[in-house]
């Protein structure tokens, strides 16, 4: 049913961790924003997987207000699902806590939406589900 599709890090400076992550020998993708979220984002290929580096915009971003109380590093775990709406259907009727009980348009036009922690032992988990490309 689900797939890894990314890992997200909260991070102040994506260009400051991409020197890092080139250092590693990973090369940045895809960069844009989401302004729903108050963040910039780039995207990492690592192998069949992503990661996502998320920078707040605002001091309001969801993003800053996590990495003022946390710091930088790991903020969730996206799962590809073929059918969001039907997933999170069947999620609310197992009784998992959501954050999003319908999809939101998230980074490149996919339907997002979130997991509470609190319904998977502390991890924020992203569920994404793709749109094919025009």
């Amino acid at each position: 049913m689900f797939k890894l599709d990314h890992i997200g890090i909260a991070v102040k400076d994506i260009d400051a961790t991409l020197k890092t992550l080139r250092l590693l020998g990973l090369t940045p993708g895809e960069r844009g924003t989401v302004a729903q979220f108050s963040v910039a984002v780039c995207m990492l290929s690592l192998g069949n997987a992503k990661i996502e580096l998320l920078q707040p915009t605002s001091p309001e971003s969801p993003i800053a207000k996590f990495i003022e109380r946390r710091g930088e590093g790991l903020h969730h775990i996206a799962l590809k699902v073929p059918n969001i709406s039907e997933t999170l259907a069947q999620l609310k009727a197992q009784g998992f806590q959501l954050i999003d009980e319908t999809p939101r348009v998230g980074f490149g036009g996919h339907f997002v939406a979130f997991i509470h922690p609190k319904s998977t032992h502390g991890v924020l988990i992203e569920l994404v589900q793709e749109l094919p490309r025009p």
